[in-house]
């Protein structure tokens, strides 16, 4: 299946073109390198800004919306009862790529119970662990990779698993929108 752009998209320096699912006229939504949760996407302004703030009035309005939408196609193919819907803006907030976007995780009862309960999120989020601009530079090796025990089970993905994941998902947004 070919990707749902016909042209390269950026989030951040970085080429996602495969990873994304849905695009709107100033907005996209893409599957994440390490997601946190099962079904963790993003959804990004088609303009590399770094702010909220930086948005025009139409730019916030389709982001939003493009948030909901796509939020509802989440829960619904992953089988979640709630979402955690988190935007870190700026680099004092935790945001490791200068390119705004919201991060749509869904949700499950009990699911982190045994990393502390369900507020165990933003930690993970704030954490190595939720660090997306870190995953693509190390995909890019243009950081140095210093020797690191990682305990954790979860890898970063392949291309080809975001892609098939993107292909499903773009699959499941037009099913909803037609």
């Amino acid at each position: 299946m070919p990707s749902i752009s016909t042209t390269p998209v950026y989030f951040g320096n970085f080429l996602v073109t495969q990873q994304v699912f849905y695009m709107t006229a100033h907005s996209f939504a893409l599957v994440n390198i390490k997601p946190l949760l099962p079904g963790h996407v993003m959804v990004s302004p088609r303009r590399i800004l770094p702010r909220l703030s930086d948005l025009t009035h139409t730019e916030i309005t389709d982001l939003f919306l493009t948030v909901q939408r796509v939020g509802r196609m989440i829960e619904r193919v992953y089988g979640a009862s709630s979402l955690n819907i988190a935007i870190q803006d700026g680099p004092a907030a935790g945001q490791s790529v200068p390119h705004l976007h919201a991060h749509l995780i869904p949700r499950h009862h009990a699911d982190l119970d045994e990393r502390g309960g369900s507020d165990a999120i933003y930690g993970m989020l704030e954490g190595e662990e939720g660090d997306v601009g870190k995953h693509h530079w190390e995909r890019l090796n243009r950081r140095p990779k210093f020797p690191t025990v990682d305990e954790k089970a979860r890898q970063p993905r392949s291309d080809a698993e975001m892609t098939a994941e993107a292909h499903q998902l773009a699959e499941e947004m037009d099913s909803v929108l037609t």
